[in-house]
């Protein structure tokens, strides 16, 4: 074979490889953000936020005037658990899992005997409006077979950049609901 005949076949080589080269489904784009979010919690752990509740007024909640608090206490894979205490209430855990659907949002409710409260476990998976420091998670079946007025809650757990500002925001009928924001506590 010639020179010129190489330098075509393997120019022609690159070109096809290039042509059938696949470009990152938005599936995969989505699970990569969901991986950063998911891996920038567990970068958390052992780490402490304390806040309140900003969202609705003052008094139209039984959050209202009581010290929020969410603990990453375990963070592993596929799980983060993270303890959110309300006030003296520790009965509650979000539990961020990495699934085969997506990343997910639980939320566990338990009696002070450590028994699952009737409604519990209720949450939703994260779709593609995520960020690597943002994530939505939609309200599954699940929820909306315990908790029927549930069926169209959003919730969103966002980061600030800097990693010390932890927000919880939750949408029900795409009208806000709840929010807390919550700060880093230095150890």
């Amino acid at each position: 074979m010639t020179i010129r005949k190489t330098v075509l076949l393997s120019a022609l080589c690159a070109f096809l490889i290039a042509c059938t080269s696949v470009e990152p489904t938005q599936n995969q784009f989505e699970e990569s953000k969901q991986r950063q979010f998911f891996e920038g919690l567990k970068k958390l752990c052992g780490k402490h936020f304390e806040g309140k509740m900003t969202y609705p007024e003052e008094g139209q909640d039984s959050f209202a005037g009581k010290v929020l608090v969410a603990r990453f206490m375990e963070c592993g894979n596929p799980d983060i658990r993270i303890p959110f205490d309300v006030g003296k209430d520790t009965s509650r855990t979000w539990i961020i899992s990495q699934t085969a659907n997506g990343l997910q949002l639980k939320h566990d409710h338990r009696h002070a005997d450590g028994t699952p409260d009737e409604i519990n476990m209720y949450g939703g998976l994260a779709k593609s409006d995520g960020s690597h420091l943002s994530q939505a998670f939609y309200a599954d079946a699940h929820t909306a077979a315990i908790i029927p007025a549930a069926a169209t809650n959003v919730w969103t757990l966002s980061l600030s950049a800097d990693g010390q500002t932890l927000t919880y925001y939750l949408e029900r009928n795409a009208a806000p609901r709840f929010k807390a924001v919550l700060k880093q506590v230095k150890n």
